[in-house]
């Protein structure tokens, strides 16, 4: 575990290249593996989530080659063939995503495997992918709790479906439509509101026939073409910089090639509706399906929101660095529809609210629910990550908006930022000049 120490920033004005998208990489990588031929990846997340993805598909017989740092090759058979029992368990490490995916990927071949991960991915609940997936015909089985391990036995004869999803989770849709390109017919996923459509756009990419109406989407069973994607820059890993520019007047920062998929711009709608000035030029889609463009956030003064529903969906990765953008803001923000966050690598709920009052920030919650109020002088603290990437950086940017003057603030596991952005620090150090 290490240790960070982030002192206040004095002036912000700059332009970062985040990373490649996580939420794609890993698609492209398993979509890749399904299709028959070469596919192509540039760009792809140097993230270790997505390098548990890609070490998973060699252990299931994929030949991967990665070209680092960010691109990769690999030839897959086609849809559940080419694939081959491995020799032990896969290992997801931190990874939902691996993990939740690839059971849908393996329901649909005739393989046996167990999926397994680290303590916090132990923790993390699976039914929500065994249920669906049990019912299309694969055998898959959890621990007693509902979590990992899990055991998947697949068939390339899996019944079509029509599931309406209890959680909003791209997750678990994406879980099921990949088992769906081994059913005997179109599959349609209903969810409680509509989440990001990575997957659904990729398969389309890769001649799918896909059929989406608001919450709603089916897929119809059928072969993938192989493709060519250079991967936007991840927009969640730009949240953070752009929320800092966001929290003083005259601060800026501009990121470059971001992706713009319309689930997963929650966080550009919340710094506009708190009173930032947000400037998105937009450029030639990724692959021809996923939005891209550069993206500039202005600072001015912010006054507080209310985040629910729809909203809390499209900026579900973002909320601990929206919560830690309203303390500096006027009035109470508060995050409605929130439970999801304490399923995530850890209680994020929990680990603002505790985090927040030791930078001296009122705040309450509730089981679904969290209010900040604003605006606060933070102070220097000594603050945990808890293996989480997303407070390793969330915690480094409420160091840097400790007034001037204020002392630096101590972030222990900070290196759990690897998980999505392994160079945040360095580029964070860049941007604050130090």
């Amino acid at each position: 575990m290490t240790q960070e120490r982030v002192s206040p920033a004095v002036r912000v004005d700059g332009d970062v290249s985040v990373p490649g998208d996580k939420s794609i990489s890993h698609r492209a990588l398993i979509l890749g593996s399904l299709a028959k031929g070469r596919t192509y990846i540039g760009n792809s997340s140097p993230a270790a989530d997505v390098i548990a993805t890609a070490t998973c598909l060699r252990a299931c017989g994929v030949w991967v080659r990665d070209f680092p740092p960010s691109r990769y090759a690999l030839d897959g058979a086609g849809v559940g063939v080419g694939l081959r029992s491995p020799d032990g368990v896969l290992d997801c490490a931190n990874s939902g995503t691996t993990m939740r995916l690839l059971a849908g990927m393996l329901a649909g071949s005739d393989i046996e495997a167990i999926l397994d991960g680290d303590v916090s991915l132990r923790r993390r609940p699976m039914t929500r992918v065994v249920d669906p997936l049990r019912a299309m015909g694969a055998e898959v089985d959890a621990s007693p709790e509902g979590t990992a391990p899990l055991r998947v036995q697949g068939s390339r004869a899996l019944k079509a479906l029509t599931w309406r999803s209890p959680v909003a989770s791209a997750q678990v849709k994406s879980a099921i439509l990949l088992a769906a390109l081994s059913a005997d017919g179109p599959t349609t996923v209903i969810e409680p509101v509509p989440t990001r459509d990575h997957t659904e756009r990729m398969l389309g990419m890769c001649g799918v026939e896909v059929v989406s109406s608001g919450a709603e989407v089916t897929i119809h069973p059928g072969p993938l073409e192989p493709f060519g994607l250079r991967v936007p820059g991840d927009l969640s890993s730009a949240s953070f910089f752009l929320a800092l520019a966001a929290s003083r007047p005259g601060w800026r920062v501009r990121c470059t090639g971001v992706g713009l998929n319309p689930g997963r711009t929650g966080i550009l709608t919340v710094l506009e509706a708190m009173g930032a000035a947000v400037q998105v030029d937009e450029r030639e889609p990724a692959g021809g399906v996923e939005p891209v463009g550069d993206v500039e956030v202005r600072g001015t003064g912010l006054h507080g929101v209310t985040i629910s529903r729809s909203l809390t969906v499209r900026s579900i990765d973002e909320l601990p660095i929206i919560a830690v953008l309203a303390s500096q803001a006027e009035g109470d923000t508060e995050i409605r529809d929130a439970g999801e966050l304490r399923n995530k690598e850890s209680d994020r709920i929990a680990m603002l609210e505790t985090g927040l009052r030791l930078l001296g920030v009122p705040c309450e919650s509730s089981a679904e629910t969290l209010v900040v109020h604003g605006p606060v002088r933070l102070r220097p603290a000594h603050l945990d990550a808890a293996g989480d990437h997303r407070f390793a950086m969330a915690w480094a940017i409420a160091a840097a908006l400790v007034p001037a003057g204020g002392g630096e603030s101590v972030i222990d596991g900070a290196d759990a930022a690897a998980v999505s952005y392994p160079g945040f620090f360095t580029d964070l150090a860049t941007l604050l000049g130090s």
